[in-house]
C-alpha cells in the first residue's frame, strides 16, 4: 500500500511511512549484490512479541562494591508532564548541544538552525535556506557537533533533493562560519521521500549517518539489503579529512575490503531511521525506524553486543517481525526490540533518547520515543537486550523528535505546535 501522511493529513511531515514521490533510477538488484555474511549479536528471524503495557518497574539499584542498596520508584505516567520550554518555532526537527556550550540548538526544516539562550531563540546560527529543498521529507534534517573540534555537521536535501553531509566551522559565539562549508557525502535520492536525516557522534568518536531506502513504497529497488547502496543503511565515517579526501573510513567498519561493497556501511536493513540515537550512559543504539503499512518498530543495538556493527535489521524482507518482500531471504536479522502495529498507537515512528536526567529517577534509563500520527510519547525499558517495561506518558502533537540535552534532560519537538517541551516532573 502507498500513501502520503502529509497529503493524509493536510500537513507537512518529513516521516511519513511511504508516499511515493520522483522517479525510479537503474540500480543493481539484490540479487546480483556482493554476497556478504552480516555480523550479529544473538540474532533471530523468529518474531519477538513486544509486551504489555505495565507499570510494575520498580528498578533497585547499587554501587556494586559497598554503597548502601537504594529503590526507585516505579514508573507511572502521572509522574511526568511535558512543559512548554519554548514557541514559535518553525517546523523543529532536531536538537543537539555542543561542549561549553549552554546553548541549545535546534534544527528548523526550513534551514536554519537556531540558537536556544535562556529560554528564547536567539538569530540564526546557520541559514541555508536559499540551496535546499524544502518540503514533505526533505529540508534541512539533522546536526551533530564535533566532541572535541569546533566543527558542526548537517544533514540536508540539496536543490536536486539529494541528501548532503556538510562540515561547517563553528565559532566561540556558537555561529556557523558559511565560508568555510565543505561537503563530505553527497548521496543520490531517487525519490522524495525516505531520506533519513539523522546524523550523530558515537561513543567512538566517529560520525554516523542515517539513510532511509530511496522511498517510493515497498523498496522497489531492494536497495535497503543491497552493500552496494549506501541507502537503507546506517553508515559510519571519520569525517576528519585525509589529504584530499572528504572523509575517511574507519579500519574496523564491517565492509572494508569486501568486494563490491560500500565500506561506509555500519548495519543494514533500515526502512527510514529518521531518528536513532546513543545512551549516553552505555553507549548503546537504539533506532526508530518508520514502517511500511502496518508495522512501526523501535530497534537496539547494545554497546556490548557490537553496536549494530554488520547487522541485518531486516528491511525489506521483513517490516518489523513480519515478512514482507517475499524474494529476499536475508540470514541473521536482529528483530526489532518493541513493535506496534498501526492504529489507535500511531503510524509514524518519531524515534527518541534515553533518559539520563535528575529531576525524575524513576525515568532513568528509559527509552522514550513517540508517533508523528499519535502524539503518544510511550517510556521503553531493557535490561540485557530484553524488553522489560512499558509506560505510556501522554500524548504531544505531531512530534518529530525527542532529543536529549547536555544534562541527559529529554525535549519532546513538536511540527503541528511548531513548539518544544521539556520532560519534567508533573
Amino acid at each position: 500500500m502507498m500513501r502520503s501522511f502529509a497529503a493524509a493529513l493536510g500537513a507537512t511531515l518529513l516521516l511519513a511511512a511511504c508516499g511515493a514521490d520522483g522517479n525510479g533510477e537503474d540500480s543493481q538488484s539484490v540479487a546480483s549484490a556482493p554476497q556478504v555474511t552480516f555480523s550479529t549479536r544473538p540474532a533471530t528471524t523468529t518474531p519477538e512479541p513486544t509486551i504489555a503495557a505495565t507499570t510494575d518497574t520498580t528498578q533497585t539499584v547499587s554501587n556494586a562494591g559497598a554503597a548502601p542498596t537504594t529503590t526507585v520508584p516505579a514508573l507511572a505516567a502521572e509522574q511526568v508532564t511535558f512543559a512548554p520550554f519554548v514557541s514559535e518555532l518553525a517546523s523543529p526537527v532536531d536538537l543537539a548541544w555542543r561542549n561549553g556550550d549552554s546553548s541549545l540548538y535546534v534544527v528548523l526544516q526550513g534551514g536554519t538552525i537556531v540558537p536556544l539562550r535562556d529560554g528564547a531563540a536567539a538569530s540564526p546560527a546557520l541559514d541555508v535556506s536559499d540551496s535546499i529543498t524544502i518540503g514533505n521529507e526533505q529540508g534541512l534534517l539533522g546536526l551533530a557537533f564535533h566532541p572535541t573540534k569546533p566543527l558542526a555537521y548537517v544533514n540536508f536535501t540539496n536543490g536536486a533533493g539529494d541528501t548532503v553531509i556538510a562540515e561547517y566551522g563553528v565559532g566561540g559565539d556558537g555561529t556557523f562560519d558559511p565560508a568555510s562549508a565543505r561537503e563530505l557525502l553527497t548521496i543520490n535520492q531517487p525519490y522524495g521521500n525516505h531520506n533519513g536525516g539523522n546524523v550523530e557522534f558515537g561513543p567512538d568518536g566517529y560520525l554516523y549517518i542515517g539513510m532511509g531506502d530511496g522511498g517510493s513504497a515497498n523498496d522497489p529497488e531492494r536497495r535497503a539489503l543491497n552493500v552496494s547502496e549506501l541507502l537503507g543503511k546506517i553508515l559510519r565515517i571519520d569525517p576528519t579529512p585525509d589529504r584530499d579526501q572528504p572523509y575517511t573510513v574507519p579500519a574496523d567498519n564491517p565492509f572494508v575490503g569486501v568486494t563490491g561493497a560500500r565500506p561506509e556501511i555500519w548495519s543494514v536493513g533500515v526502512r527510514n531511521p529518521w531518528r536513532f540515537t546513543f545512551d549516553s550512559a552505555t553507549g548503546d543504539l537504539w533506532i526508530g525506524d518508520v514502517g511500511q503499512g502496518e508495522w512501526e518498530e523501535i530497534d537496539l543495538a547494545r554497546a556490548v553486543d557490537g553496536g549494530g556493527r554488520g547487522w541485518n535489521f531486516g528491511w525489506s524482507a521483513f517490516e518489523g517481525t513480519h515478512r514482507f518482500n517475499d524474494d529476499q531471504s536475508p540470514d541473521d536479522v536482529t528483530m526489532p526490540i518493541f513493535e506496534y502495529e498501526h492504529g489507535d498507537a500511531g503510524c509514524s515512528v518519531s524515534g527518541g533518547d534515553v533518559y539520563r536526567g535528575s529531576e525524575l529517577p524513576s525515568l532513568a534509563g528509559w527509552y522514550l520515543f513517540s508517533d508523528y500520527c499519535s502524539g503518544v510519547v510511550t517510556a521503553l525499558q531493557q535490561t540485557d537486550g530484553a524488553l522489560t517495561g512499558q509506560v505510556e506518558l501522554g500524548t504531544v502533537s505531531g512530534v518529530s523528535a525527542i532529543c536529549s540535552g547536555p544534562d541527559g534532560q529529554l525535549y519532546v519537538l513538536s511540527l503541528n505546535d511548531n513548539a518544544i517541551y521539556r520532560v519534567a516532573a508533573a
